[in-house]
Parts: C-alpha cells; structure tokens; sequence
C-alpha cells in the first residue's frame, strides 16, 4: 500500500514538473511577459483530478474575464499598490465564493499582481494574459489525460477480492465463536482493520472515478460502500454475540449458516438464496420450544437479533445487486448481451 502510494506521488511529482516547465517553455516561445506565471497556472490546475482539470479550466477562462474587469475598475481609480491590490482580492475572493469559483482565485491573484505592475488594459496585455491562462490550462488538462487507468481498475479489483476475503475470514471466526469453539484470533481487530483498509478503498474508487471518462465509473465507490455498511453490521452482530453469557443449542445452526453464507461473500453473487435460506432458520427457532429460565430468553433474544444483523448484511448486498442497470450487469458481471 505505502509502495503504490509513493509511486502515486513520484508521478505526480513528474507531472507537475514537466508540465509546469513546458507551460514556461511554451509561454517564452511566443515571447510573452511574465511567462514564468504559466508554470504556476499549469502546477495549481495538475494537482486536481481529471474531471475536476476540465471543469477548472473552464472556470478559469470564465473568472479570467471577470478578474480583468475587475482589475480595470480597481487599478485605474486607485494608485496606492497595497490598497489597490487589498481591494481587489477582496472582490474576486467575494465574487469566486458566490459562484462557486473558490479554487480559481489564487490565478486571478497573479494576474491581477500583473496588471497592477503594468497598469496596462491595452487589448495586447490582455491578450498576453490570456495567453498565459489558456497555456497553463491547456498543458494541465494534456497531461492529465495521462493516466494509469488499467493499472488502477486492476488494484480496485485486487482491492475488492482482499476486501471479500478478509469478511470470509471474520465470518468464519464468527461461526466458530457460536459453535463454542476457541476465537483464533481478536474479532474486534479484525474489523476495525477491515473498516480502515475500505475507507481507503473507497477513495481509491472516487479518484478512479474522477480521472477517467468511462461509463458507470461509480460501480467500484457502490461495492465498496456496501462492503462497508456490511462490516458495519458485522460489528453489531459481534457485539450482540458477545453478550450472550451462554451460547443455547440454535446458536449451532446459526453457526452452521453463517459457514454456508461466507463462501458466497462475492462481488457477483445476488444473495437471494441465502435469504430463502434465513428465512427457513427463522421460521425453525420460532416453532423450536420456548426458553424456560431468564438466561435462556436473553440468550435466544441475542440469536434473533443476530439473525436480523445477517438478514441486513445480506440486504445490503441485495440492494447493490438491485442498483446495477442491464450495461453494468454487462461491463463488470460479463451478463446480459
């Protein structure tokens, strides 16, 4: 995990460099003022995502209009540089966080520092401010489209047979645990650790999803949101399991299911037999006779409502399955055409 990581940041790192070096490269070329700025504007637009680099650029060519009105009106009434320049960082900040343009601002800075220096609102200035903005925008949005989308789709897979194979192991551990055999190793551990690697998962999936055009890209951030309400349910099904001072002779059925339910905890099972199959457990503990001291009442309350964490488990996994229109079916369970 730390490997890949830092690999993710090496590239990045090169990136950025790059691009901001070409931006410069390409600024100097056509011989425009202030050319180091468009290795600025390329460096604050590459550190986004891919989707959120087209969607700044855009906003960026929008704001720069608005910035350079702004600019005009302020520094052709007002000499003083820091009121100047006080003032008109106040209007883009007050203007960006009405539109919703809050990560533009800190271009439109530099700019407005450019304008303030020369004083000049002559159309060629403009013109070379312009051209800086549309250089670094346009470098940003080239290199981003550079992305290891195979390698990621591959570690989002690889993420989610881990995820799928940790849960069997759990709920094996559980199952034996209602079989009144010896834990082999610290439940509450192994959740919590389970719950922490999804929640890395799941921004794994969104990054995936927001660099790269590809259809149903939130397949990967739904699975693994299931997995988590799923862990989730897991934790009060041990804690509910916990409680029960001695296990009754249902717990060894219930045992007997949760080691029948683990093998199907699959990215393309649809959980609808298993479910019959709870069913079936609910409908024999209530026609099972009735406990008859205090501690086998609380006893057997504690199996119902481990049952009904299984069934919610299960029901998690149903409504995913129920959310994936015919194409996904298609794309990720090789279904349908």
């Amino acid at each position: 995990m730390k490997k890949k990581q830092q690999k993710k940041r090496v590239l990045q790192a090169i990136k950025i460099a790059v691009g901001s070096s070409a931006a410069i490269y390409v600024a100097e070329v056509l011989n425009l003022e202030y050319a180091i700025s468009a290795g600025s504007i390329a460096l604050l637009t590459l550190v986004t995502t891919k989707w959120e680099t087209v969607k700044l650029s855009w906003f960026r060519l929008v704001t720069f209009l608005v910035s350079s009105v702004l600019a005009w009106i302020v520094f052709t009434q007002i000499q003083s540089e820091w009121l100047a320049y006080g003032i008109y960082i106040f209007l883009i900040v007050i203007v960006s966080e009405e539109f919703g343009w809050k990560a533009t601002i800190s271009v439109n800075a530099v700019i407005g520092m450019h304008f303030m220096a020369k004083r000049d609102f002559e159309a060629s200035f403009v013109f070379n401010e312009f051209l800086l903005v549309l250089i670094g925008i346009t470098v940003a949005v080239v290199l981003n489209l550079f992305y290891d989308y195979a390698g990621q789709r591959k570690d989002l897979v690889r993420n989610m047979r881990y995820t799928e194979n940790r849960m069997q192991m759990i709920l094996g551990a559980i199952a034996a645990y209602l079989a009144d055999k010896e834990m082999q190793y610290d439940i509450w551990a192994a959740i919590r650790e389970l719950e922490s690697q999804i929640r890395i998962f799941i921004d794994d999936a969104y990054e995936y999803q927001d660099n790269t055009f590809q259809s149903h890209p939130e397949y990967y951030i739904n699975y693994f949101e299931m997995r988590m309400k799923q862990c989730n349910t897991i934790h009060d099904l041990h804690y509910e399991m916990k409680r029960i001072r001695k296990m009754p002779q249902q717990a060894l059925i219930i045992s007997e299911y949760v080691l029948y339910m683990m093998d199907y905890v699959t990215e393309r099972n649809e959980p609808t037999a298993q479910m019959d199959k709870l069913k079936e457990i609910f409908q024999h503990i209530k026609e099972d006779k009735l406990p008859t001291t205090r501690e086998e009442f609380e006893s057997q309350a504690m199996l119902y409502h481990i049952l009904m964490d299984l069934e919610d488990f299960l029901i998690y996994k149903k409504r995913f399955v129920n959310s994936l229109d015919d194409k996904q079916k298609q794309r990720y369970w090789n279904q349908g055409k």
